[in-house]
């Protein structure tokens, strides 16, 4: 197996917290990266579809990045900066502005107005990892950017760009799980939690958590069981998590659709400070919503619930 561009790890999202006037609550902002730094959790990003980074202003992307940079400049600590963005012009603004705050690892996700076509797709990259040969990214391979990258082709981008080291997929599909690890094997393939059981067994990968930032002792044990690949825990929290999210959809129903809104709930269950709120126009999920999904962590799936606090 070759090298990995990036450690094995557990891989969190930062959300952002909003006041009643949307501006940025920022002592809850920070209150939520220490949490998840001081439970173990040493790789963190802001600024991914959970994070609201297709929705915010430069200067919000400016002042909350270098809040994000200032907690995560520790010891061990790695802080990624995600950019979203129609423009190929903006992403590479908010990379040199972000850069110039100290900023080197950052998360990409393609534009998606349209659905780039493979030339389109060389000049992305050739225009972000090849123009900041200093920093590296991730890739967050996902639906909403209307062209998924497969396999093969993060193969030839991984010999082209040595910079560019991980990448995020939400699938469950074992073929192409199977794909990731065997046809980019340098890329660290980071997994959310249904897939990451099969994903763990087919080769070595990284847990990108979204429903266990509830109980993040269950996250360090899940991730803890597919390193050494223990399939009888993965499948049973695997299977958890899949019935989990199924009824927390269920819950919020049709009217809400953006990410945000979901992992919202989930930091709030450990900060009842938290605000649910997104900018809008997108609807987040109700009070009365949060309070039938903790009602739900009580009575059906306790091991979810935070073990402290």
């Amino acid at each position: 197996m070759s090298m990995k561009r990036y450690r094995q790890c557990i891989l969190a999202t930062c959300c952002v917290p909003w006041n009643e006037d949307y501006t940025f609550a920022e002592e809850i902002f920070r209150r939520q990266v220490r949490r998840l730094i001081s439970e173990g959790i040493q790789d963190l990003y802001i600024f991914g579809t959970a994070g609201e980074g297709y929705a915010v202003s430069d200067r919000q992307f400016d002042e909350i990045t270098r809040v994000f940079l200032e907690e995560t400049r520790t010891r061990d600590v790695k802080g990624m900066v995600g950019v979203i963005s129609l423009s190929l012009g903006t992403i590479i603004e908010r990379i040199e502005r972000a850069r110039g705050m100290g900023a080197r690892v950052f998360q990409l996700s393609l534009p998606s107005w349209g659905a780039l076509r493979d030339s389109e797709l060389d000049v992305f990259f050739d225009e972000t990892c090849g123009r900041f040969p200093d920093c590296e990214f991730l890739h967050y391979n996902l639906p909403r950017a209307q062209r998924l990258i497969a396999p093969a082709e993060y193969r030839w981008l991984a010999d082209r760009h040595p910079n560019l080291i991980a990448t995020k997929n939400s699938t469950t599909d074992v073929q192409r799980l199977s794909g990731l690890l065997s046809e980019a094997p340098q890329l660290r393939h980071f997994v959310t939690e249904v897939g990451f059981a099969d994903a763990s067994v087919l080769g070595e990968c990284g847990l990108l958590i979204s429903v266990a930032n509830t109980n993040l002792a269950l996250a360090r044990a899940y991730f803890e069981a597919g390193c050494r690949r223990d399939e009888a825990a993965l499948a049973e929290t695997s299977r958890e998590a899949g019935e989990l999210v199924a009824e927390l959809k269920k819950l919020v129903g049709p009217d809400v659709h953006m990410d945000g809104a979901f992992d919202k709930m989930f930091c709030r269950v450990n900060d009842p400070a938290f605000p649910l709120r997104l900018l809008p126009p997108y609807a987040a999920a109700t009070e009365g919503v949060f309070e039938r999904f903790a009602s739900l962590l009580r009575k059906k799936y306790p091991r979810w619930r935070p073990t402290r606090g």
